[in-house]
């Protein structure tokens, strides 16, 4: 079942009743919305003047979904998860904690390759000559020794925008684009963050990352193939007006869609937050030694 993603830019108060998320609006004349909190993913809260009670919280959490709160930017800032995602997580966080450095190198081998792969296929989708990208993606080493990754991402950044922007800097502070691309990675961080909880493992551990100041570590080793899916969805928000230095209320709307958005994965076409389902789980299997290859996305069906 496809989760639904629901953003809150308004004033209202918040609250839970017969297993629904309520929404009412100080304009008494509009009538209150109701969501059943099983049909929930991504709540997106972005108004000082929201209202909320802890009972919805609660039952927001039981239910995995991931609950994104913004700062007065309107950026995503925060992230509540549920500690009691899965069953048997106690057992399965021994698992994924205990796996070796050999096993965690080659993960990260296998998502480098799957993440070159799906930047090459968008630069080539624009006609730009990625022979480089895919010779990168063959020839990345267990642990990525030669950091193939940046040296891939430096020429994908260099020709992603061609046309649209001149001299693009890819950085969380530099100029637009790069407001919708931290808005719609805060969204995919949150899914993977989520799915990563209903299968049991904790996000803080990576198979690469070790920011100790990073709480999701393994969120944002496991999102990087799915980030040019993001890209692919802003680069034709960015066609459509180059001109977007205020994320506006439409724009939002906008990245809303990437949970919906089309993955190719284990050969089949999913939206995004099911394929990622798949991605979490057969990291879990892994790491206990029951599968040898992480199911990553593609856009396209591998021949």
């Amino acid at each position: 079942m496809i989760k639904r993603t629901l953003y809150f830019g308004n004033e209202a108060y918040l609250k839970t009743r017969d297993q629904q998320l309520v929404a009412e609006f100080p304009d008494q004349e509009k009538p209150p919305a109701r969501v059943p909190i099983e049909d929930i993913g991504v709540v997106i809260l972005d108004h000082y003047q929201l209202t909320y009670t802890h009972g919805l919280m609660q039952k927001l959490l039981d239910n995995n979904v991931a609950v994104i709160t913004c700062n007065e930017k309107r950026m995503p800032q925060g992230l509540f998860l549920n500690l009691q995602g899965n069953d048997t997580q106690t057992e399965r966080y021994r698992i994924q904690m205990g796996a070796s450095l050999p096993l965690r190198k080659n993960l990260w081998q296998q998502t480098i390759q799957a993440k070159i792969i799906n930047q090459a296929h968008l630069l080539e989708m624009q006609g730009i000559d990625v022979d480089k990208m895919h010779f990168w993606a063959a020839t990345v080493k267990s642990g990525d020794p030669d950091n193939l990754e940046g040296r891939a991402a430096a020429y994908y950044w260099r020709h992603l925008f061609e046309g649209v922007y001149e001299d693009f800097t890819r950085g969380r502070h530099d100029p637009q684009p790069n407001n919708l691309l931290n808005y719609g990675y805060a969204i995919l961080r949150a899914v993977i963050a989520r799915n990563l909880v209903a299968s049991g493992m904790l996000p803080v551990f990576g198979i690469h990352h070790r920011n100790k100041y990073n709480a999701y570590c393994l969120a944002d080793d496991v999102m990087e193939p799915f980030r040019p899916f993001v890209d692919e969805l802003v680069l034709g928000m960015v066609y459509d007006n180059p001109d977007i230095d205020e994320l506006n209320p439409e724009l939002k709307r906008k990245l809303l869609q990437i949970p919906v958005l089309d993955v190719m994965i284990n050969e089949k076409k999913s939206p995004l937050m099911v394929g990622s389902q798949q991605t979490t789980a057969s990291l879990f299997e892994c790491f206990d030694g029951n599968l040898r290859k992480i199911k990553y996305p593609s856009f396209e069906r591998p021949e």
